[in-house]
């Protein structure tokens, strides 16, 4: 998993409507990556609104936001719609961005094991670097663990 002094990977992935969005197009801004486990589940439902309901408040701080999933951009088209996210969410389904983040790992849920997205969110200074790894989100008050 990315840690706090890594440079932020080279990425391109598909958004919600479809574009594609590049890594270098995003240095120079500070970051936040936040990476769900399934759109329109409960707590990754929970954890996006509460990043559109304070989005005002992060774009005033200077964070440009993007949130990444394995789902197919259908899937993502619809959450975007439905809660109205001003951000881009992005369509991994190949796991290209997850794996170089490294947030696809073994998890444990009802006494079974399997791979899967660990929520997780990093935060990028204007020049890439990672100045902060959040691995436990809470889904209910995430914006308040960027903005501290």
């Amino acid at each position: 998993m990315l840690k706090v002094g890594d440079k932020l990977p080279q990425f391109e992935g598909t958004n919600q409507d479809g574009e594609t969005v590049h890594s270098e197009n995003l240095i120079g801004k500070k970051l936040v990556v936040f990476f769900y486990p399934k759109a329109n589940t409960p707590g990754c439902t929970a954890e996006a609104c509460n990043l559109r309901d304070n989005y005002a408040e992060l774009k005033k701080q200077g964070f440009e936001l993007l949130g990444v999933s394995a789902d197919p951009v259908k899937s993502q088209k619809k959450f975007s719609e439905k809660f109205e996210f001003p951000f881009d969410i992005i369509a991994d389904e190949t796991r290209d961005i997850i794996e170089k983040f490294g947030v696809w790992q073994l998890k444990k849920f009802m006494g079974k094991e399997f791979m899967g997205i660990v929520r997780t969110t990093f935060v990028f200074d204007e020049n890439g670097i990672c100045t902060e790894v959040i691995d436990k989100v809470k889904t209910k008050d995430h914006a308040a663990q960027i903005l501290k």
